[in-house]
């Protein structure tokens, strides 16, 4: 995404008490892995492993964001086929 000239914000989950979680408040929980930026567009994407489930606050926030007024924006749930397959790249270019 940078080399394509992206602004990215990764928001990175992390083992804590024996159970993966990413820290956030409010309405925080589900929010996207992955937010990029350009040229008046705006991704975000939750990453998954190739049989990693959405789960339903996950979709919360996807579907949210598609109803959001403002930029152009898109939402996307990748695994790593996405990227194997240049899917992500696709999107990014």
């Amino acid at each position: 995404a940078h080399l394509l000239g992206w602004r990215v914000a990764h928001f990175r989950a992390a083992i804590t008490r024996g159970r993966w979680s990413t820290p956030v408040s409010a309405d925080g929980a589900g929010f996207p892995d992955l937010v990029l930026v350009r040229g008046g567009h705006v991704i975000f994407a939750e990453l998954k492993a190739a049989k990693g489930r959405v789960r339903p606050e996950q979709t919360m926030w996807l579907n949210a964001l598609l109803l959001a007024d403002g930029p152009t924006c898109s939402t996307y749930t990748w695994r790593p086929d996405d990227w194997f397959a240049g899917r992500i790249e696709e999107v990014l270019r």
